[in-house]
């Protein structure tokens, strides 16, 4: 009988313990590391108000005479800023690292809601455009490299095509190229898959034409984040991250369903693929070799078509969909190759 009575001690301290460690996780502020080994460094996080709505950035830097490295995040509502802890650090020696939670994402869904209307490509664009002003007169820079991740990458073509004049160069990490000849790799990748470790149901379902959402599946077999069958890690990352309070990472999954189910598409009349052929600035391709979020092979084959004045193709090896989140040391080193001589 004492035995069960501490057994049931030591549970009730467990739980004790982690009620009052998520309290404070609540309520702990927002905030970024300083950086104090220069005087011209920067570390905050700013609110700034673009369009009709206060937009959070993320800026930090060892020195701001440095240029100045802005991502877009993908989703379309699924912020990079939480994760920037686990990747950027390295990046913040050589260059001004800019992280924006658009609206209808992040930090920024969280403080302002935005309206349904504005939850399009090209007040997006729009968005940007004045953010890179902002930025550019506050560093005094007369060009920024744009890094677009997954759906950013959408946006960052059109912008780098249509205002190549406010770009050095672009970084792409999971172009979308096109979503119709995308799903037929995706079907082909999870077939196969499916067929390897005998689950006919999947098959099953694959064959039933109101089929839509593969992302599980992608999950299951590698092609989101190669060594895992979820999307956990990337929340357990978020849960961390300094910049972002408990509730605000609680309002992440909401945000990127806003931004999904809401989005309208007001720019281009087909695909990346079919309408953004010429770059006039360099451009490189960042691919995880077990991506089939956007499949590897399909940026490969619009690598091949596109023309611009630099192209290079970068595989990385050990990563699907998120190579900077599961190479994070390769992407710094391969960041800094590209641009610090």
């Amino acid at each position: 009988m004492r035995i069960i009575k501490n057994v049931f001690k030591v549970l009730a301290l467990i739980i004790i313990s982690i009620i009052i460690s998520l309290g404070i996780l609540w309520l702990w502020p927002e905030r970024t590391p300083a950086i104090t080994k220069s005087d011209n460094s920067v570390a905050k996080i700013d609110y700034i108000k673009i369009g009709d709505v206060e937009q959070c950035v993320l800026i930090r830097g060892h020195n701001t005479n440095n240029p100045i490295l802005l991502f877009l995040h993908g989703g379309p509502g699924m912020p990079l800023m939480y994760l920037a802890h686990e990747f950027q650090r390295p990046l913040e020696e050589n260059f001004t690292v800019v992280q924006w939670d658009r609206r209808g994402a992040g930090k920024t869904y969280a403080r302002n809601k935005p309206s349904v209307e504005s939850i399009n490509v090209r007040q997006i664009l729009d968005d940007a455009y004045e953010l890179i002003d902002t930025l550019k007169n506050r560093y005094n820079q007369k060009q920024i490299i744009l890094v677009g991740h997954s759906f950013g990458t959408y946006l960052g073509s059109i912008m780098v095509t249509e205002k190549p004049e406010l770009f050095s160069q672009y970084v792409s990490v999971g172009q979308v190229v096109d979503e119709k000849k995308a799903r037929i790799l995706q079907e082909r990748f999870i077939s196969e898959q499916a067929d390897l470790k005998g689950r006919s149901e999947i098959i099953e379902e694959l064959n039933k034409s109101n089929n839509s959402n593969l992302e599980n599946w992608l999950f299951e077999f590698g092609g989101e984040l190669k060594n895992s069958k979820s999307f956990f890690p990337l929340v357990w990352s978020g849960m961390w991250a300094p910049e972002y309070t408990l509730p605000e990472v609680f309002k992440v999954a909401e945000a990127s369903s806003f931004s999904s189910s809401n989005m309208k598409y007001n720019v281009l009349t087909n695909s990346i693929y079919n309408e953004i052929r010429e770059y006039q600035i360099p451009v490189y391709f960042i691919a995880g070799k077990s991506d089939y979020t956007t499949p590897h092979e399909l940026i490969s084959e619009y690598y091949f078509l596109i023309n611009a004045p630099k192209k290079e193709m970068i595989y990385f090896e050990n990563s699907a969909h998120f190579p900077f989140f599961e190479e994070p040391y390769k992407f710094s080193q391969v960041i800094n190759s590209l641009f610090i001589k």
